[in-house]
């Protein structure tokens, strides 16, 4: 990890940070102003803005080494659609120099797609303020909450089944939980902190909020959040509805991506809407169905000069009904209609031999070199292999910074397996998933694996 980026994640855990980095009072408030007007404009008022910022976009870009070669100038339809395999084989092309004075970051989605990344200071407070106006609209004050963190953190060992499972941050404002401890036999202890704690706010993955939900509920639990908010995954109705009943919860979803190029938010079931003045948002149609047309998210942020990503193609799908017009797309672009969710966001988790549900395996390609796409296939409760297509120059190192990865995330009883091979694992429909779960005991199939979608936090 570099100086930068582990500087960069030691401020996200204090006061400070939160004002130098995230809600830097440069851009923060001018940022939450400019969302908030735009959420009650007409189509023609988005539009134009998205124009005007598109300007300072394309300039940027154009700048930028892949720009240059590029030469598609001021007109975006004059770039070409941009895949992910280009950013992730050289990322500097698409930077704007000078690399240092950005926020670093590196993904691999849930595409075991390893990827770097850089943000500019302006982009990473205009993130912030547009995930903070949801919690606004619902009367949390995002920045005096008390709020409570189930995702992806690394909080301790994985063999330590002992509590606390959690750490405070932000002076005690923040309670980040291990969502890899939550098990029946650990429910007790997360009852009980969370009742101490009192949060006013649970910002969750869908699968570990209902792992919560349902380990409380079988174990006859009683715990009241006034907020939850979710992301990364699918929320599935189903889990809308459990969280709602046993937490007693009012449930925001929001989906988005590491490389910032498309944001949307739902307050009701089935229904989303993009975040206008966020991005330039096109949909390509990818297949249909019997009555639907699906389209993939192709995303242009708008606040990015650091590293502008144009026509970035998402990967992830949306349904829409058959027949829609170019100007009925247009206002569904640009947040003025509704549309139904985002497709194949599904939770990538292994079992742990305790059933604990193990999140944050997408983090295991994070800071490996030399890796073209990385899969984990659990193979029983105590045993995963994690197959690696090598890149050029993959070696020992790069071998041992997947284990240690790992190791952040599985209990040590859980033997770890890395192989090199040419090819992945092929499932139904030709589909490649990032985790396979060859376990009976969850139901179902004897192979489950979660579709490939696009984490982004």
């Amino acid at each position: 990890m570099s100086v930068v980026k582990s500087l960069a994640a030691k401020l996200k855990g204090m006061s400070l940070g939160d004002m130098l980095l995230r809600r830097n009072p440069l851009f923060y408030p001018a940022a939450l102003r400019v969302l908030n007007h735009l959420d009650g404009a007409t189509l023609e008022e988005r539009r134009r803005f998205t124009e005007m910022r598109l300007k300072k976009v394309l300039q940027a870009a154009s700048r930028t080494p892949y720009g240059r070669q590029m030469g598609a100038g001021k007109d975006i339809a004059a770039w070409p659609l941009l895949e992910k395999s280009l950013v992730r084989d050289d990322p500097l092309a698409f930077v704007l120099p000078p690399v240092w004075l950005s926020s670093p970051a590196s993904t691999s989605g849930t595409t075991g797609l390893p990827l770097k990344l850089y943000r500019s200071f302006q982009s990473v407070c205009v993130e912030q303020a547009s995930i903070d106006r949801l919690l606004l609209s619902k009367g949390v004050n995002p920045r005096t909450a008390r709020t409570a963190v189930l995702r992806g953190d690394n909080i301790k060992d994985p063999t330590d089944r002992q509590p606390p499972f959690w750490k405070f941050a932000a002076g005690g404002q923040r309670m980040v939980m291990s969502s890899n401890h939550l098990s029946p036999q650990t429910i007790e202890a997360y009852h009980s902190a969370l009742s101490a704690f009192a949060p006013e706010c649970l910002m969750a993955y869908p699968t570990s909020l209902e792992s919560l939900c349902r380990l409380l509920q079988e174990s006859g639990r009683c715990l009241r959040i006034p907020l939850v908010v979710t992301s990364s995954e699918t929320l599935t109705p189903q889990t809308r509805r459990l969280a709602q009943e046993v937490l007693g919860a009012e449930l925001v979803d929001y989906y988005g991506q590491a490389e910032r190029v498309a944001f949307a938010y739902s307050f009701r079931e089935g229904e989303y809407r993009f975040l206008a003045g966020y991005a330039f948002v096109e949909l390509l149609p990818s297949g249909e169905e019997e009555d639907a047309v699906l389209y993939e998210i192709v995303g242009t942020n708008l606040w990015n000069l650091k590293m502008p990503l144009i026509r970035y193609r998402t990967g992830d799908l949306i349904r829409l009904p058959k027949g829609l017009s170019a100007s009925q797309l247009e206002v569904i672009c640009y947040g003025v209609e509704p549309f139904g969710g985002v497709l194949g966001r599904q939770g990538d988790y292994l079992v742990s031999p305790d059933g604990a549900h193990l999140m944050g395996i997408d983090h295991i390609p994070r800071d490996v070199e030399h890796v073209v796409r990385m899969q984990v296939i659990q193979e029983s409760l105590y045993r995963v292999r994690i197959l690696v297509v090598p890149a050029e120059g993959f070696n020992e190192q790069d071998r041992q910074q997947i284990l240690r990865n790992a190791a952040l995330k599985l209990p040590a009883e859980m033997q770890v397996e890395v192989e090199v091979v040419q090819e992945l694992v092929r499932m139904a429909q030709n589909k490649v998933p990032f985790v396979i779960r060859k376990l009976s005991h969850e139901g179902g199939t004897q192979d489950d694996h979660a579709q490939t979608g696009q984490q982004g936090h």
